[in-house]
């Protein structure tokens, strides 16, 4: 299983393993990761697990979908590495990947 590494909004990092083919967002909820609120469930409808891709990981991971992208406008601090969690599904070579949680989730 890939493990990713979460950076929390106060620096301190979590790192997980997560199940290949599962999304970010199960994930990070069922390895208990703080901010990933991710109320719509995975539908990318509410931005509440929007995450901040590392830099060296862009590329990897890949830009958003049409639909991301417009749900993403309801986040706060959206950067160009910015994703919803709950779209982004685990892949073997995502082992290392580092995302960072933002200190606030819209609505929170």
């Amino acid at each position: 299983m890939p493990k990713v590494h979460f950076v929390l909004p106060d620096g301190q990092m979590q790192t997980i393993e997560a199940k290949d083919d599962w999304s970010l967002m199960e994930a990070a909820r069922d390895a208990g990761v703080p901010g990933i609120v991710a109320e719509c469930g995975g539908r990318a409808l509410c931005s509440t697990c929007h995450v901040i891709v590392d830099e060296a990981w862009v590329e990897i991971v890949g830009p958003p979908d049409d639909l991301e992208a417009i749900t993403l406008d309801l986040a706060p601090g959206v950067t160009d590495a910015s994703r919803l969690s709950c779209q982004v599904k685990i892949r073997p070579d995502f082992d290392g990947l580092m995302v960072r949680v933002p200190d606030h989730q819209a609505g929170y």
